[in-house]
């Protein structure tokens, strides 16, 4: 017997993974905005590279760059309701990921152009994450056979 998208054994997986993915988005966006979790919270702008408020320590973040992870958790969250737009989800956002990465590696950081903010370690974050989620989107929405 082989299971194709529309079967609950193969959509769980992809369905699954877009879930958790989203949960991650959901979380930062809210951590983004807790003091202490966030260093140099006082220093946090709406937008821009002016923002030295760091996620861990260690990635930049703004009031629109928290927003977003809130937004694309959220579109995660409804997405992952059904298999094919949780694969859509996971493909589509992974690569949204990767032009965030390329785009982080092209712009002057202390230029306007970097309005969300990003930092060197966000677009390796960035790489890693959209390289994570296609992966997650092609192997875990291919059908399984007995």
């Amino acid at each position: 017997m082989s299971t194709t998208d529309r079967t609950p054994a193969a959509a769980a997986p992809v369905r699954k993974a877009a879930l958790g993915v989203a949960a991650v988005f959901l979380l930062v966006g809210v951590l983004g905005f807790v003091p202490g979790i966030t260093t140099d919270y006082d220093t946090m702008t709406f937008a821009g590279h002016h923002s030295d408020a760091k996620l861990l320590g260690l990635f930049n973040v703004s009031v629109l760059h928290n927003l977003v992870h809130l937004l694309f958790g959220a579109v995660g969250v409804a997405m992952s309701r059904a298999p094919g737009r949780a694969r859509t989800y996971l493909i589509g956002g992974g690569a949204v990921y990767l032009v965030l990465w390329l785009y982080g590696l092209v712009i002057d950081k202390d230029s306007g152009a970097n309005f969300v903010p990003l930092n060197s370690a966000d677009d390796w974050l960035h790489f890693f994450l959209g390289v994570g989620m296609i992966a997650l989107g092609v192997l875990l929405a291919r059908p399984r056979t007995a």
